[in-house]
């Protein structure tokens, strides 16, 4: 489904904003009258809580301001009691929903700023319901903009969210990301299951997401790589291992669990929602995992956290924030980053799968490298 959904977005999409930028709109200067302001972020979990600095940094310039968020049923939890957002609008990805919201939304925000850093389809509606247009300035989706953007790879995606706001000579930086919020409800589910789970107040809790977006595997560090490692952070720490991740990842952390020594630790995909899910990473002392949402959300909630990178950079989507580390070894593949999302590029592993050349920049993380990175920050 997500491979078809960005298909149709490159191809159907690309002609769409090369048409569309024939009747191409001149800027806007005018930054007074802003009453209405549609963000648009339609896609990761992760991605979406690196552009809350940004969406952060509106509300400060426009206080007075009508914020709405357009999102998926994807992420759109990251916006849970948002005090800088007034609307969370969901959209299903789909022809008839995308029309329908262009139609009832033609030309009613007076800033519309598109935070996807690749879709044509966020240009398209950010063209027709903005007034002023804000987006990054590579590739045909430009042309439909007022204000384009250049996209910074070398910076983290903290700073190129935010350069998009400053744009708008909004001068603002952010050291940390906020943190996410649940309901007492999402709470008292979460404490019920730690402590049939026997996990104590005073427990050192050692969160583990071995998982990854369905659209990049490789991203994730070999399986027995995680089980040595939660075998040697249980004996030296007497910790508590809780694996997080989703449904479909129940099966991944149950054969991590089988080649474990201690079989002591809990398997929690699949059992709580993304509200619950950031309540629980709170309660961690230390978050271990590969470069997807579930680490964005241990750095948004404070925990000390250490994300392995191979195919992409940390430089660019590291776990944010002061302390926290994106450890990263993967000059030994002639291919890294092969990760660019600003270009588009989310390949599996370009080495071939039967080879043993294949995740060679995850395989170049050894156990005792993300040991030495916990004895730094715990």
């Amino acid at each position: 489904m997500v491979f078809l959904i960005k298909l149709v977005d490159k191809h159907v999409g690309n002609l769409l904003c090369n048409f569309l930028g024939i009747f191409k709109k001149n800027k806007l200067k005018d930054t007074k009258r802003i009453e209405k302001i549609l963000v648009i972020q339609l896609w990761g979990i992760g991605e979406t809580i690196l552009a809350l600095p940004a969406i952060g940094a509106l509300r400060r310039k426009f206080q007075d301001a009508e914020i709405g968020v357009l999102v998926t049923s994807r992420n759109k939890d990251v916006f849970f009691n948002n005090k800088n957002v007034n609307k969370v609008i969901t959209l299903k990805l789909n022809p008839f929903s995308i029309i329908n919201f262009i139609l009832k939304n033609a030309k009613k925000y007076d800033l519309a700023i598109d935070m996807e850093e690749y879709l044509n389809i966020s240009a398209i509606i950010s063209f027709f319901a903005g007034k002023r247009a804000v987006g990054y300035s590579h590739n045909a989706r430009a042309k439909l903009y007022t204000d384009k953007v250049r996209y910074n790879n070398k910076q983290h995606a903290v700073q190129t969210f935010l350069d998009l706001v400053r744009a708008l000579d909004i001068s603002y930086d952010a050291s940390k990301l906020p943190e996410l919020n649940f309901s007492k409800n999402d709470k008292s589910i979460v404490d019920k299951f730690l402590k049939e789970n026997k996990i104590k107040p005073n427990d050192f809790i050692v969160c583990v997401a071995p998982g990854a977006a369905e659209s990049a595997r490789c991203r994730m560090w070999p399986y027995n790589r995680y089980a040595e490692f939660c075998d040697e952070i249980i004996d030296r720490r007497k910790a508590k291992v809780i694996f997080v991740g989703a449904l479909n990842e129940v099966e991944l952390i149950e054969k991590i669990q089988n080649y474990m020594e201690n079989k002591n630790t809990i398997n929690a995909a699949g059992k709580l929602t993304l509200n619950q899910l950031f309540y629980l990473i709170s309660r961690a002392n230390l978050f271990i995992g590969n470069d997807a949402g579930p680490m964005h959300i241990a750095a948004a909630q404070g925990v000390k956290t250490i994300g392995l990178f191979g195919p992409n950079l940390p430089v660019r989507f590291g776990p944010y924030g002061e302390g926290n580390t994106g450890l990263y070894k993967g000059y030994n593949c002639e291919f890294s980053p092969c990760i660019n999302v600003h270009l588009g590029q989310v390949p599996d592993c370009l080495y071939p799968k039967n080879s043993n050349d294949y995740q060679k920049c995850m395989k170049n993380i050894s156990v005792n490298d993300v040991l030495k990175e916990v004895e730094k920050l715990v």
